[in-house]
């Protein structure tokens, strides 16, 4: 599936951090956030010509604070991101990407729900596209994103990763609701 990477600016910078779901890449420029690549994303021929004309950076400052809120966010310690995202699509991919940052920390919507919510059920064929498509992994949500039967369905970090972030969240939540 094409993710949304070949809109990225040339003048990102990127790294590549190590968490607990494996090498993720982060894409910065400036204090906004571009992109959270994973291994897969960076096999494909077209993000490799994309990459080769980005710059690879061991230090940046944004890319520092990507890091801790994603340590935060793995550690349990955090539920919402405070970091300035940039949606690099087309104008209905931005429209989908932005209903996922509503979807609550710990909850799920299905496909249809989140059609329903930019217009239509009709629309749930292209929110999956979207969704697929969103190049802003974790921190834009789309693994809370589920079949309308309840069943865990496409995730471009692989299906056991979306039940680990699924997981992971509902431990969370579930700890913080007995304090």
């Amino acid at each position: 599936m094409a993710r949304a990477i070949k809109r990225l600016p040339l003048d990102c910078v990127y790294a590549v951090i190590d968490s607990p779901v494996g090498a993720l890449t982060v894409v910065v420029k400036g204090e906004e956030l571009h992109a959270i690549l994973w291994q897969s994303d960076m096999a494909n021929k077209q993000t490799y010509e994309l990459f080769s004309k980005l710059k690879l950076v061991t230090q940046n400052n944004y890319v520092d604070r990507v890091k801790q809120q994603l340590g935060e966010y793995f550690s349990g310690q955090r539920n919402k991101f405070d970091l300035n995202v940039v949606f690099n699509g087309t104008e209905f991919q931005q429209q989908v990407w932005r209903t996922l940052l509503d979807i609550p920390y710990g909850s799920t919507a299905s496909y249809e729900e989140q059609a329903i919510r930019i217009g239509g059920k009709e629309k749930v064929r292209a929110v999956g596209t979207a969704n697929g498509a969103n190049p802003i992994s974790i921190v834009v949500p789309c693994h809370r994103v589920i079949g309308k039967n309840g069943s865990l369905t496409g995730f471009a970090g692989g299906l056991s990763t979306k039940g680990f972030l699924l997981d992971l969240e509902n431990k969370s939540s579930s700890s913080k609701a007995l304090e």
